[in-house]
């Protein structure tokens, strides 16, 4: 065998050395590299659907669930409550919701998919402080035409029970209605709709 091919086959070895070495630590560096884009498991179930006992909830009644870091108000709206929505709807801003975030099923009337039941992202549109929900009618604080609704102490925006906002005030749109679905009469799921968006 002559130098010339020890040269040859001595090269040729350290090059597939240098290819398997390289492709080892490529392989090292991108798989921790790649498995960062992924959500943790705290960031997934941050943004999970979460469920919701309202078999307890009385008519004018709220309760507050937590879906991704923020408060879902569930009330329970009765036949007076209700009444109040066609009397304000001169009052609101956007009365049809029509520049509001919220699914398709939403777009009634009641915002909501079953009339009885708001369902509804506790922050105002304002610049992000929540609301207190109001039921009273006509308390000192608000004047004898409150009929119902949610009052933001941080700056006055109101919205009726619907949460649809009023004129006249900070907030430039209706409340948020989050995508939700009754899996049963006693139980809601926020956060996931069946995929009837």
């Amino acid at each position: 065998m002559s130098s010339d091919d020890a040269d040859n086959n001595r090269r040729r070895f350290l090059t597939a050395a240098t290819v398997v070495v390289g492709a080892v630590g490529t392989a090292a560096v991108a798989v921790p590299f790649l498995g960062s884009w992924s959500p943790s498991a705290r960031a997934r179930t941050a943004g999970a659907p979460v469920q919701a006992d309202i078999s307890k909830l009385e008519p004018g009644q709220q309760i507050i669930v937590k879906w991704r870091g923020k408060p879902v108000w569930v009330v329970r709206r009765d036949k007076a409550a209700l009444a109040t929505l066609p009397k304000v709807e001169d009052q609101l801003r956007d009365p049809e919701s029509k520049d509001s975030v919220q699914p398709e099923y939403a777009t009634n009337e009641y915002r909501s998919r079953k009339p009885e039941y708001l369902i509804i992202v506790g922050i105002c549109t304002h610049l992000g402080c929540s609301p207190t929900y109001r039921p009273d009618f006509g308390p000192a604080d608000l004047g004898a035409d409150w009929v119902g609704g949610f009052y933001c102490p941080c700056h006055g925006s109101r919205f009726d029970l619907a949460g649809r906002v009023f004129s006249g005030v900070p907030a430039p749109k209706n409340l948020e209605i989050p995508p939700h679905q009754y899996l049963s009469d006693s139980v809601i799921l926020v956060g996931d709709d069946g995929g009837a968006a």
